[in-house]
């Protein structure tokens, strides 16, 4: 039973991982509704495998991945994109690795 039980769920992972995968990506020509879905579902994997996604509740979770998602479709509409996060990012372990070297 418990075999069983296991396999199951495993099938049903699987299968919303794939249907998850498939809402999971736009480009930027897509219309706006479909790269706000797009967001939707990343902002909600990512904090599912983070173990955060039930922390506040629905709807509090809900209007954080709005949030989020709206500022950075506002973002890539004025032209900066995810790549200015990796930029930030670095800059900001420079002024790190400078605090530390002196």
């Amino acid at each position: 039973m418990k075999k069983s039980l296991v396999c199951l769920t495993a099938l049903f992972m699987l299968a919303a991982c794939d249907t998850v995968s498939q809402y999971s990506t736009a480009d930027a020509n897509a219309p706006v509704k479909t790269r706000m879905r797009a967001c939707l579902v990343n902002e909600a994997t990512a904090k599912f495998q983070a173990g955060t996604l039930f922390a506040q509740g629905i709807s509090a979770t809900s209007d954080a991945m709005v949030a989020t998602c709206m500022q950075k479709l506002a973002l890539q509409s004025a032209g900066i994109s995810e790549e200015s996060q990796s930029t930030a990012a670095a800059i900001i372990q420079n002024f790190k690795n400078f605090g530390t070297a002196n």
